[in-house]
């Protein structure tokens, strides 16, 4: 919703006008406008053009010569088409160029004309143009260039006014100034809206357009009053006294030193404590230092020092004691890995050779084939045989 502040004749603010968001912050459809206006500017048309035929002519009711033996085209009228002054084939005839519009196209169209006025700031809101009752153009023009924002003595460009239906002063004041359109409030459109640059309602139209158009009433807001001026400061006249206005307490100045007499000094902050220096012949107690760590004690000639425990020695393997007959008792044999079970196994085998040489070797039992078998059974039959 967009507020517009009222122009009053006076020049003072006035108060403040909402405008409704649904009329005067609709969507432009130009496709829209662009039909209304042609729809409105071709009904605007009086349609009456017309021309005469060859019928209509006066005159040509005579043949202008006989049929044959001149040599000559055939006429049968000298108010023909092809003859000066004869009539006219296919001209316009009166018609009218009316276009239906439907109405929510009207006001849609309207809506988004306004609504484009008043994103540009092109629409005003004027309480009055006159204050008293009789016409005054001069005060009227004033009052239009001030919600215009024209300095000059006339207006650049056009604007529309729109007025209520019963304000005769404003229009007798407006209708002599160039360049300003005046209409009813019942009268707006859009080819209006969009020829004129500014449009400018008095208060009173405004309010009967909203309500015409179904947007509810107007809503006025009165402006807070303004704050009371600040008083002049009165100037000083010769030979009286003005009261000046009491200066604020300067700061008290810092009092010097004085010789022979001592000055108190603010206190000021307590310093860090310095580290003491050591002095021949006096112990300084020093901050208590980290403790290190302890270093291994040195032996010294003829004492014993105390060695920290060593972590226990690997059993050494017992030596046979030369003085003593009893010996240690050996500890078990570990299980000789592969490749020692691989090197027994194989001198074992190289022993047994050499041992064995002259024995004879051992009797190895083959398996014979079927064939054998029987060779072996055949030969045993044969010696049974000899034997008997």
């Amino acid at each position: 919703m967009t507020t517009v502040s009222v122009v009053t004749p006076s020049g003072k603010g006035g108060a403040d006008v909402e405008l409704p968001g649904e009329i005067f912050g609709a969507k432009v459809n130009i496709p829209l406008i662009h039909q209304v206006v042609v729809a409105q500017e071709a009904a605007a048309r009086q349609g009456t053009h017309a021309t005469k035929t060859r019928g209509e002519v006066r005159g040509g009711g005579k043949k202008p010569y006989r049929q044959k033996g001149t040599g000559r085209a055939r006429q049968g009228s000298l108010r023909a088409p092809q003859y000066a002054g004869g009539g006219t084939v296919h001209g316009p005839v009166p018609r009218s160029y009316e276009q239906r519009t439907p109405k929510k196209m009207k006001a849609a169209a309207l809506r988004g004309a306004l609504s484009d006025r008043t994103s540009h700031g092109r629409l005003a809101v004027v309480s009055a143009f006159v204050e008293d009752g009789e016409p005054s153009t001069a005060d009227a023009l004033t009052v239009l260039r001030t919600a215009v924002g024209e300095a000059g003595a006339r207006l650049q460009r056009p604007v529309l006014v729109v007025l209520a239906a019963d304000d005769e002063v404003a229009r007798k004041s407006l209708r002599n100034i160039p360049r300003v359109r005046v209409l009813d409030s019942g009268q707006l459109n859009t080819y209006d809206v969009l020829v004129c640059d500014h449009v400018v309602f008095t208060q009173a139209a405004l309010a009967e357009f909203v309500a015409r158009t179904g947007g509810g009433e107007l809503v006025t807001v009165d402006k807070p009053a303004a704050k009371p001026a600040r008083a002049a400061k009165p100037k000083a006249v010769d030979g009286e006294d003005t009261e000046k206005p009491a200066a604020k307490p300067a700061r008290a100045a810092k009092p010097k030193a004085v010789d022979g007499e001592d000055t108190e000094k603010p206190a000021a902050k307590p310093a860090r404590a310095a580290k003491p220096k050591a002095v021949d012949g006096e112990n300084t107690e020093k901050p208590a230092a980290k403790p290190a760590r302890a270093a291994k004690p040195k032996a010294v000639d003829g004492e014993d020092t105390e060695k920290p425990a060593a972590k226990p020695a690997r059993a050494a393997k017992p030596k046979a004691a030369a003085e003593e007959g009893e010996e240690p008792a050996a500890k078990p044999a570990k299980a000789p890995s592969s490749r020692a079970r691989k090197t027994a196994t194989a001198s074992a085998t190289e022993s047994a050779d050499d041992s064995g040489a002259d024995a004879a070797p051992p009797v190895v039992k083959q398996r014979s084939s079927g064939t054998s078998r029987k060779s072996a059974s055949s030969g045993s039959g044969a010696a049974k045989e000899e034997q008997q």
